[in-house]
């Protein structure tokens, strides 16, 4: 049985090193090959390890990742950013042990890499539906790697960079060990997923159906952080402000009339069906533009003072309010608190959230301008069961609604753009941005940024977008990958558990006799 490739001492170098890699792959640095490497130098600190050190180790390597990855979320509170961080932390841990287990078993690239996506898989569902931010794949859209998401989807794509990690990691030991056949095989596979990657091509299976023209409005805030939603109808007068100035570019015909115009999430967080002039306002807007406005609502549920919906809805200038989508997926303890009673008496600043916001149980498929759009609300763009409805669904292109201003001047809105681009590639859809501060982008479906309006400016972006009809292979197998490479990761566990306790109990009568 080989021992451990370091020292338990030296192990804690290399996870702390490791956990920088993950920390530098996403924004505001942005080097995505950093995640395999991160992966390599994980595994080896762990590798054939005692559990106990794999967890430690790999704990360490997560707080170093997620503490300086989420440092915006500091923002609502320093607790709520430490205590967050701790969470996604414990699950980098939780998968340390797994990996100290599987590393023992043949082919332990393989089965390392399963269970990096079984450990996002639970990450991003539990507890309260989860978070996925920080998975590995979200730092690939700009790499070779991203291009594996139109075949396999976002799980595929962390399964890959973890593979090209413990591939790279299996050739040096087995050379070093003089297994020379054996590291030719894992050279190979190295070299395979980059080569694969590399020739992919993107949109495999979807079709262009046409092209229309849309518009999207950044009307920004009067501050940013905790405050930035405070004056609310100026912000709601922000936006309308913007869409009259684009509407006066149209009837001069310096730019094109749009389909349809995009406002962000939260761009009134008036109700405006309970408030007539912040209807009358909208109105205004969508009738000098001429075309249906999807804006962001707060809207208040009907018979449930205590319950809220972040809402997306289609204003027609002519019919007004008509198609409307409930944001499927609030984010707990930003949009409503879990377990309210308990946590408000550890915890009373939580009575400064009075109501919670209620989650939507139909997909964001609304029919706008003549397109079938799928719209998604701010963090739910880091949610697989969302995305993957609409595609099956058969929208032509994406919409994300965001707020990001109370995370202004951070590296989060930086962030959920490079969710965004892997989203377009993983779609073989055009996906279309609003945010109030930025960021706000029309990202292509290859997920190039075609234009976009970063943090701190207002005014409006209009771009032709192409409309996708059919599925990549990611869109046809849905969660398929993402099941089968937990369930290996998860058996992987089980088989390395049952060897090391054989291998105990076999250890156990020798001890014996000897005494």
């Amino acid at each position: 049985m080989r021992a451990p490739l370091v020292s338990a001492r030296v192990g804690v170098l290399y996870a702390i090193a490791a956990g920088a890699c993950f920390y530098l792959a996403f924004p505001p640095i942005a080097i995505g090959l950093l995640a395999p490497v991160g992966v390599m130098l994980l595994t080896i600190s762990i590798y054939r390890s005692t559990l106990r050190r794999g967890f430690s180790l790999a704990f360490l390597a997560g707080l170093i990742f997620f503490l300086p990855l989420l440092s915006w979320m500091a923002t609502p509170g320093f607790d709520a950013w430490v205590l967050l961080a701790l969470l996604c932390a414990l699950w980098v841990g939780l998968m340390g042990i797994g990996t100290a287990l599987v590393t023992r078993l043949p082919g332990w690239p393989i089965w390392v890499a399963c269970i990096w996506v079984l450990q996002e898989a639970l990450r991003g569902r539990v507890p309260w539906g989860g978070f996925a931010w920080g998975d590995l794949a979200f730092a690939q859209a700009g790499t070779v790697l991203g291009k594996y998401a139109s075949l396999i989807g976002r799980p595929g794509v962390t399964f890959i960079v973890a593979l090209l990690g413990t591939t790279l990691l299996a050739a040096a030991i087995t050379y070093k060990s003089r297994k020379r056949n054996e590291g030719v095989v894992w050279s190979a596979a190295f070299l395979l997923v980059l080569i694969v990657g590399w020739v992919t091509p993107i949109g495999q299976g979807t079709t262009s159906s046409g092209q229309v023209a849309v518009a999207v409005v950044q009307g920004g805030t009067p501050q940013l952080g905790l405050s930035a939603m405070d004056v609310r109808r100026e912000v709601l007068e922000n936006h309308v402000a913007q869409t009259l100035l684009l509407a006066r570019k149209v009837q001069m015909g310096e730019i094109a009339q749009p389909a349809f115009v995009l406002w962000p999430e939260n761009s009134t967080d008036i109700d405006p069906f309970l408030d007539p002039a912040a209807a009358a306002e909208i109105n205004k807007a969508a009738v000098a533009i001429n075309a249906p406005i999807l804006i962001g609502a707060v809207v208040n549920v009907p018979g449930n003072p205590l319950g809220i919906w972040n809402m997306g809805v289609v204003w027609d200038p002519v019919t007004g309010p008509g198609a409307r989508y409930i944001k499927n997926h609030p984010v707990p303890f930003g949009e409503y608190v879990p377990m309210r009673k308990e946590l408000t008496a550890i915890l009373g600043r939580f009575d400064q959230i009075p109501r919670d916001f209620l989650a939507g149980d139909e997909p964001g498929l609304l029919a706008i301008g003549g397109v079938l759009v799928g719209d998604l609300i701010c963090f739910e763009v880091s949610d697989d069961e969302v995305v993957n409805a609409l595609i099956a669904g058969g929208a032509e292109v994406i919409t994300v609604q965001t707020n990001n201003a109370t995370f202004g001047g951070s590296a989060q809105p930086e962030q959920q753009l490079e969710i965004e681009r892997l989203r377009a590639i993983e779609t073989g859809r055009t996906v279309v941005v609003a945010a109030t501060t930025g960021v706000s982008a029309f990202i292509s479906p290859s997920g190039e940024v075609r234009a976009a309006m970063q943090q701190g400016e207002v005014g409006s972006l209009v771009a032709s977008v192409p409309l996708t009809e059919g599925r990549t292979l990611s869109g046809r197998m849905g969660a398929a990958p993402e099941v089968l490479l937990s369930v290996l990761g998860g058996l992987a566990i089980l088989a390395g558990g049952i060897m090391s306790i054989r291998r105990r109990s076999r250890r156990t009568p020798e001890h014996m006799v000897d005494a």
